[in-house]
């Protein structure tokens, strides 16, 4: 096509005349010295328009040819965190020099979007597989079941939150204004971790750690706080203790508590956050605690206790309704990540 773009009108009209007198395609590549696949794209536009000449295109021509749009479509599907300026630099060695706006653009109308990256768990396929199994076991479980799981984790909390992506409106020249500024203290201002525990009923118990937290520790915790937990939601007899596969969950001296305490575990696969409802009740309680700015972290401690005890049970219920999509994503995923 570019080729044909330069020939002039005259000599396309020649190829029509000589066409007309009934010299085929072959015959008028030769004549000409023109390929056959340009002389039949001059046909077929005279064909089609009744003209040969080009008509006059409003706005400046595209830099990005669709040959070379394709390809860059071909190469973020292969590799989806090739950056624009990666792609930049693929067309300035073909000699196109665009702004990586112009890539942007030219892909968004491809329908391809630069997105943030959602972090999930390293999955290897021992894990997929774990996954799997226990998504399969349990898709057909009534609602009575997982009515009867105690479901507990632990997170870590800071004082002043995630501040990283935070955005504010304001006009020039105004970045140092204290409202527009993202107070930070030396050493990240400190944490609290926190052990809590949910039922279909409401909240447990929310307890700090203190320090570093090993076998021996969660296990005081656990009988401080589980039968406790267990008598306050009215969990009956039969009742099923979940936990994740950390190290001090799952050593000699923890399962033989277990052991002692009768404690019906679930069997729960490695790297699954995503099918623990408390994972989504912990960003719940974060949100609630930062929007009231704690200033120390005893306030820190105080609110989160505050905000946990006003999770409804009714939230809790809607996750635990909601389990079986959870387990079906896992499915469909084949053991992988999910949305969840």
């Amino acid at each position: 096509m570019g080729v044909t773009k330069q020939l002039s009108n005259d000599l396309k009209t020649k190829i029509v005349h000589h066409h007309g007198l009934g010299e085929g395609y072959r015959k008028l590549s030769q004549r000409f010295k023109l390929s056959v696949s340009t002389v039949d794209t001059i046909l077929r536009k005279w064909k089609t328009t009744g003209s040969v000449q080009v008509k006059a295109r409003s706005g400046r021509p595209r830099k990005i040819s669709d040959r070379q749009k394709r390809r860059m479509v071909r190469t973020v599907r292969v590799n989806p965190q090739t950056s624009t300026k990666d792609l930049q630099h693929h067309l300035a060695a073909d000699g196109v020099t665009v702004h990586r706006s112009t890539i942007r653009r030219t892909l968004h109308k491809e329908m391809l979007y630069a997105r943030v990256m959602q972090r999930k768990p390293f999955l290897r396929p021992q894990h997929k597989q774990s996954r799997l199994r226990y998504a399969q076991a349990h898709l057909d479980k009534p609602a009575s079941f997982w009515n009867k799981v105690l479901w507990t984790d632990e997170t870590k909390i800071e004082l002043f939150g995630h501040n990283k992506g935070r955005y504010a409106w304001r006009k020039k020249n105004t970045a140092f204004q204290e409202k527009h500024l993202l107070p930070t203290v030396k050493y990240g201002g400190g944490s609290i971790m926190l052990w809590g525990c949910v039922a279909s009923a409401g909240t447990g118990n929310l307890v700090k750690v203190e320090g570093r937290m090993d076998s021996t520790q969660y296990q005081q915790i656990l009988e401080t706080n589980v039968q406790e937990s267990v008598t306050k939601l009215k969990l009956r007899r039969g009742w099923i203790f979940q936990q994740d596969n950390d190290p001090k969950h799952c050593s000699k001296s923890t399962k033989a508590f277990m052991q002692r305490n009768k404690y019906n575990v679930l069997e729960w696969p490695s790297q699954s956050p995503d099918l623990n409802i408390i994972e989504n009740l912990w960003c719940e309680l974060k949100r609630a605690v930062h929007a009231r700015k704690p200033s120390n972290l005893n306030e820190l401690e105080m609110f989160c206790k505050e905000e946990w005890s006003k999770i409804t049970s009714t939230t809790i219920q809607t996750l635990i309704g909601t389990y079986r999509k959870r387990l079906e994503a896992v499915i469909s995923a084949k053991g992988g990540s999910t949305k969840y």
